[in-house]
């Protein structure tokens, strides 16, 4: 796994890569048990779960502090990769599968990853707030705005205004029907990667 993000990541530290090196080991682990990866993917989980996780650390880098909350984190995805490439930032990861999130929490604590939280319910349960909301293929997108709106802080402290950034995969145009005049920017993450599984895959990033 670690020679695949070096090639995108090369400035990662040797404490993020024997991170990264564990999720190779944990992941496959766990699955057996809990299948929070489908069990046809589990052997690409570097460059369709990790990297693709990663496609948000291309696209911001965010200042000390800030918080982010993981919606529908399922397993730890994207929640738990950024939280190991960025320590100076806090995650707060949250799903409705408690034994998903069973899984994300007990990889985390192995990893020794300290600034992480967890939450088992819906994000209406939540009543925190946050830099930004990432999430990884959960729901429509116009759900996702609205699930979204309420955890958003209102003052930014990064070079984007605070709000949504999540990763989708293929044509979103029908998606946006149901926003109300949010601006949506869309970003190919065929920019940033090489790997084939990325021709079709998405950032977004709505400003709340």
């Amino acid at each position: 796994m670690i020679d695949t993000l070096l090639r995108y990541f090369p400035y990662l530290n040797d404490l993020q890569r024997q991170q990264f090196e564990a999720l190779a080991v944990l992941y496959p682990e766990w699955n057996a048990r809990i299948n929070v990866i489908s069990r046809k993917d589990i052997d690409n989980l570097c460059v369709n779960h990790v990297l693709h996780s990663l496609g948000i650390a291309k696209f911001i880098n965010p200042v000390d502090n800030t918080a982010f909350i993981d919606l529908g984190c399922g397993g730890g995805f994207p929640g738990i990769p950024l939280a190991i490439m960025w320590p100076h930032c806090r995650f707060h990861l949250i799903d409705r599968i408690g034994k998903k999130l069973k899984v994300a929490e007990s990889i985390s604590d192995v990893i020794g990853l300290e600034n992480v939280s967890f939450q088992h319910g819906d994000s209406a349960e939540c009543h925190m707030h946050f830099d930004f909301v990432v999430s990884r293929a959960v729901m429509k997108l116009d759900e996702l705005v609205k699930a979204s709106r309420h955890l958003v802080a209102r003052e930014s402290h990064n070079g984007y205004p605070n709000g949504l950034i999540c990763l989708k995969g293929g044509d979103i145009i029908s998606e946006q029907h149901g926003l109300k005049g949010e601006e949506v920017f869309e970003y190919n993450l065929s920019d940033y990667f090489d790997e084939s599984f990325f021709e079709t895959k998405k950032l977004i990033y709505i400003p709340l």
